[in-house]
């Protein structure tokens, strides 16, 4: 199984110049879509790990204490939006990097 994620990955590494070419400018954005596309995929991957964790602790609080159910739940709804708010954010900074906005 890694060695098809492996080759997965490389192969998506290899053929992303292609799409960085395609600039109608005449490819100098190269550098800039490969480094948005790695932020966005870097902020995407903080954000899922921060969301993965959050739902654990609170499902985990949760079920020591069920009663504290409705004290934890609030916060825990609060930190997700937040935590998806910086992955929106940084999809945006990733646009503004290309230029496209």
């Amino acid at each position: 199984m890694r060695a098809f994620v492996f080759v997965l990955a490389v192969a998506a590494i290899c053929l992303s110049p292609d799409l960085a070419f395609a600039a109608e400018d005449g490819g100098s954005a190269w550098g800039f879509g490969i480094g948005s596309g790695l932020a966005v995929g870097l902020a995407i991957l903080g954000a899922g790990i921060g969301q993965g964790l959050t739902a654990m602790g609170a499902v985990q609080g949760i079920a020591r204490n069920p009663g504290a159910a409705a004290t934890i739940q609030t916060p825990m709804i609060i930190g997700l939006a937040l935590i998806e708010s910086i992955a929106l954010l940084a999809f945006v900074i990733a646009f503004l990097i290309q230029g496209k906005i």
